[in-house]
């Protein structure tokens, strides 16, 4: 019998190098181009490699991601690379007769200052966070193409996995492009190598995030493959809890042995007081992450020293 073939998107990516080197993977024929090879943006390339290498599902997993602020720094780009993207793919697949994929959406696609935790129906149900609303836009319009897909032909099954924020092995570590905790290991590691006193942290440090280590969506889109029939149409992966900024800064320096202490520039941007998903949905289809905050930023850390520090 011959192994399923999949397309996967975004295979440079934190998220698609962490699904390429996650055990049990290889009980599939993956096929992941980069972007040298196919252009997401240009829609009669994926079409043309669609019908070369005919997948049986497609995982889309590309996108152009970055901190606060590169969205803050270049809008346009965030909203028209993930939208093209998106677009191409999902379109493309149902051109190709292609009936399985899942798309991988982004909690940021949630309304902005919600304190309970967000719910999958809770898309397009208020504001979104001004400083990512060129990503989270393309986003949900991507998650939504998949839906109108499904309604129009059942025989389609295109189903959104939405995230909470993610860090880990393949990281981004450089503060231009990076997300919070990456971030927050480069900027405590120099600060240690340099023998500094304290570390600067954005705002007063209580805004609420939930991060969860890479390793972890990897097992929860291996067990998607797998239990596709069963994945809900919309689904959150997550940890269910969360922790403060400063709490993260504090978990990095433990693990780091930094010493020093923190400040806070109360006069730089935070983004959204709060961004936790609901986890409902994803224990009663029976999966949950295994990694705590400290393990994953000791694997994240180690991962970081190995391949950014000389």
């Amino acid at each position: 019998m011959s192994k399923l073939r999949i397309l996967l998107t975004g295979g440079g990516g934190m998220v698609g190098r962490n699904l390429l080197e996650y055990p049990g993977i290889e009980e599939f024929d993956v096929i992941a181009p980069r972007s040298s090879e196919l252009d997401l943006c240009n829609f009669s390339a994926v079409q043309a490699y669609l019908q070369k290498h005919r997948p049986d599902m497609v995982i889309h997993a590309a996108g152009k991601v970055g901190g606060i602020q590169a969205n803050m720094r270049e809008p346009v780009h965030f909203l028209m690379d993930n939208l093209d993207m998106g677009r191409n793919i999902v379109w493309a697949a149902h051109q190709a007769g292609i009936k399985r994929l899942i798309n991988l959406g982004s909690s940021c696609m949630y309304p902005r200052n919600h304190n309970e935790p967000l719910k999958e129906e809770m898309v397009l149900k208020g504001e979104l966070e001004p400083t990512n609303e060129g990503y989270a836009l393309a986003k949900v319009v991507t998650a939504r193409l998949c839906d109108y897909l499904m309604r129009e032909d059942a025989n389609y099954q295109y189903k959104t996995l939405i995230p909470c924020n993610i860090y880990g092995r393949h990281d981004k570590f450089d503060p231009a492009h990076s997300h919070l905790i990456p971030a927050i290991i480069h900027k405590v590691h120099l600060a240690k190598l340099a023998g500094q006193t304290s570390v600067e942290i954005w705002g007063d440090g209580t805004a609420r995030r939930e991060f969860m280590y890479a390793g972890d969506l990897a097992d929860a889109v291996l067990r998607a493959i797998k239990d596709f029939e069963t994945l809900p149409t919309y689904m959150n992966v997550g940890l269910g809890h969360d922790y403060t900024i400063n709490e993260y800064y504090q978990a990095a320096a433990d693990v780091m042995g930094y010493t020093g202490s923190f400040v806070h520039d109360l006069g730089k941007p935070v983004g959204m007081a709060r961004k936790l998903v609901s986890v409902e949905r994803q224990l009663a289809w029976g999966w949950k992450a295994q990694n705590g905050l400290r393990e994953g930023i000791e694997k994240t850390y180690s991962y970081y020293l190995k391949e950014h520090q000389q």
